[in-house]
């Protein structure tokens, strides 16, 4: 689903993901994959290009949300790290991958981008709502009594 669509969606309410609203935009768990769990993906709202879309004060909140996303993250998933990526080339608007890495990953995969897994095991762990609501949970009161 797209970036846009997915907005529409979380403030629907309809948005099968969502974690929670955030000054910036919105958190969604990784509604593809969750062979990193706690993957999450930060759409700003209203939808822009790019960050630099953004205005300065703008810019400042939506990284500072990025960041308190990936303390949260440090929290409930017991990561030892976060990878941050902001690309959008695939889906060409303005999102963040949010990325909790394992110390348990296996080194050839722990010490390169998340993307380099092969599929078989990125496919593995497709996102699911009934088992992942209770990580949702977790991550979205880690994330409100951080704001």
């Amino acid at each position: 689903m797209s970036i846009r669509k997915q907005v529409k969606a979380a403030r629907a309410g309809t948005e099968p993901a969502l974690i929670c609203q955030i000054a910036s935009g919105w958190v969604v768990l990784c509604n593809s994959w969750q062979f990193l769990r706690g993957y999450c993906i930060q759409m700003p709202d209203p939808v822009v290009s790019s960050l630099n879309d953004l205005t300065s004060q703008a810019r400042a909140v939506y990284l500072s949300d990025m960041a308190i996303i990936g303390d949260a993250l440090l929290e409930v998933t017991g990561s030892y790290r976060i990878n941050y990526a902001i690309m959008g080339n695939s889906d060409q608007v303005l999102h963040s991958h949010i990325v909790p890495r394992y110390l348990t990953e296996p080194d050839e995969f722990r010490m390169s981008n998340p993307w380099t897994y092969p599929p078989e095991i990125m496919d593995q762990t497709l996102f699911d709502h009934e088992r992942d609501e209770s990580l949702m949970d977790m991550i979205r009161m880690a994330i409100k009594k951080r704001l």
